[in-house]
């Protein structure tokens, strides 16, 4: 494994069963321990009795795994799509240590895996059938004991606090990952400043500006993003969930506490070239099969982890990897450019 892998997914492009695989590659290296923090964990017929085998197996090896999830009830407003009902019972039949967070102030939307407290898998990927066949994603598998020990202090947070609200308190500072310098950040405790550090590298950039992120609902992130588009400072595109930005807005109409955004948003999109996925739109029985990316790009340096750009990220317990490094940006603002390219320009409701 290289010392920072980065994968990309696609609609369409991998099944279950592929990623399962590489799940359980992942897993089948553990001695010693796996924590895991997941926020929706739906698996079914061949892949979950790959990652089950896997669990298995590690248990059998003497490894203790625990995991966190996020409970059901859920006291905050209602996200866009609701949160997911991950079925504890299947979980209660692992050989695994569980414990459900209570979205308290709001969800517990992590998707990473830390093993033997020298590797991280962590990014925007759900760990169900839809999500590893039906959406955009991005995983970061990371060999370096320096940012494990980082995960795991987050983790701890989880595990022992049992709440959302007492989290993501680790420092965000910077780790070397095999000569690539790695910034993770965690929400809520830093979930502001993150948002202020995004928009303040978009703010920067000279050459270009590359976005996938199902919504885009931060306000420091609009603004900045709504100046550097009118002012043509640098090259920006990007790629959102076309349905989901949709319900944001009727959300923003009937609470009619964050008009103000909207005429950001409005002169963002139509002033860059943004393409909106035409997702399906949310039921618990339909595909779901959103725009699930969630990378930002600027210059030379890339953020990607489970954070959308929304307001409500900065409450969630999120992380980010804030990476300086010009390939991987390269490889990130070409995966973008890939998946805007396969819809059509972001529609919105008339005024």
């Amino acid at each position: 494994m290289a010392d920072l892998d980065i994968r990309f997914y696609r609609d369409g492009g991998q099944s279950p069963l592929d990623v399962a695989r590489e799940v359980a590659e992942f897993f089948d290296e553990a001695e010693r321990t796996l924590d895991l923090a997941l926020y929706d964990i739906r698996l079914h017929d061949q892949a979950a009795e790959i990652v089950k085998a896997s669990f298995v197996a590690a248990h059998g090896r003497g490894v203790r795994t625990r995991l966190v999830y996020n409970a059901a009830d859920h006291h905050g407003p209602i996200p866009v799509p609701p949160p997911p009902r991950t079925e504890p019972e299947l979980l209660e039949r692992l050989p695994i240590e569980t414990k459900p967070i209570p979205g308290e102030p709001d969800l517990m939307h992590h998707k990473y895996a830390i093993r033997d407290g020298e590797a991280v898998w962590t990014g925007s990927m759900n760990w169900t059938d839809d999500s590893w066949s039906r959406q955009e994603n991005v995983i970061v598998v990371a060999g370096s004991p320096q940012l494990a020990r980082v995960f795991a202090l987050n983790f701890e947070e989880l595990w022992q606090g049992e709440l959302v609200g007492l989290s993501g308190k680790v420092e965000p500072r910077p780790v070397d990952v095999g000569g690539i310098e790695v910034r993770p950040w965690f929400t809520p405790g830093h979930g502001e400043e993150l948002a202020h550090r995004i928009a303040k590298r978009i703010g920067q950039a000279r050459r270009r500006v590359r976005i996938a992120s199902p919504v885009l609902t931060s306000g420091p992130i609009l603004g900045t993003l709504a100046e550097v588009c009118s002012e043509r400072r640098a090259d920006v595109a990007g790629v959102i969930d076309d349905t989901q930005i949709d319900g944001v807005l009727y959300q923003w109409r009937q609470n009619g506490n964050a008009t103000w955004k909207v005429p950001a948003l409005r002169r963002l999109l139509e002033a860059a070239a943004w393409s909106g996925k035409p997702s399906t739109q949310w039921a618990p029985d339909t595909v779901h099969d959103f725009m699930h990316a969630k990378i930002t790009v600027a210059d030379d340096v890339s953020f990607v982890g489970s954070f959308n750009l929304s307001r409500s990220g900065e409450l969630n317990a999120e992380n980010v990897l804030e990476i300086r490094d010009a390939a991987i940006a390269d490889r990130l603002a070409a995966f973008v450019d890939e998946i805007r390219a396969l819809y059509p320009p972001v529609s919105l409701p008339p005024v």
